[in-house]
């Protein structure tokens, strides 16, 4: 049990306060008016959106105004609001990214329903795609952030599907544009 407990593989609620990641602790104290569980929530849709963004280690101008364009729908901040909120989840990502992904993507999972995992999923395609392509490393992580939210494979292809037009590889064949 030491060990686990020392390697942070403890079996504890992930959506507790005190199973927080650094991250998401981050973004909810810049967001201190906010009640505490809605922030949380908040920190680790925009940490994930950041992941998406940066899987192909480019994080373009339109991908950022994507990403703070849903950050403030979603979230109900002002653009203000949103751009912090963005940029911290940015430099998180970079920052912690490979160590915080897996971790923060579990956090959303067990803070959100069915309904709200699917609508980040509709986000992050709409933040790849932003740049006029989604590239296959965007697509890879996309598939690996909606296995670890529990979402179908039926699911994200009806998602996808929406996106067939952007997506780089379909981009090749005769007759797409």
């Amino acid at each position: 049990m030491f060990i686990r407990k020392l390697l942070g593989l403890q079996d504890a609620d992930a959506s507790k306060p005190d199973r927080d990641t650094e991250t998401v602790r981050r973004i909810v104290q810049e967001l201190g008016a906010m009640e505490p569980e809605r922030a949380r929530y908040l920190a680790a849709f925009a940490f994930i959106l950041s992941r998406v963004a940066h899987a192909d280690l480019h994080v373009s101008p339109e991908e950022t105004r994507a990403m703070e364009a849903a950050v403030a729908r979603w979230g109900g901040l002002s653009s203000a609001q949103s751009v912090l909120v963005v940029k911290i989840a940015q430099s998180q990502s970079s920052l912690f990214g490979p160590t915080q992904d897996f971790v923060v993507t579990r956090q959303f999972g067990a803070l959100s329903t069915p309904a709200q995992r699917e609508e980040l999923l509709h986000c992050l395609f709409a933040v790849t795609a932003s740049d006029d392509s989604i590239s296959s490393q965007e697509e890879a992580v996309l598939r690996q952030i909606a296995s670890e939210l529990g979402l179908t494979d039926r699911d994200f292809l009806a998602i996808r599907s929406t996106y067939n037009h952007k997506r780089a590889v379909m981009k090749d064949f005769p007759g797409e544009t």
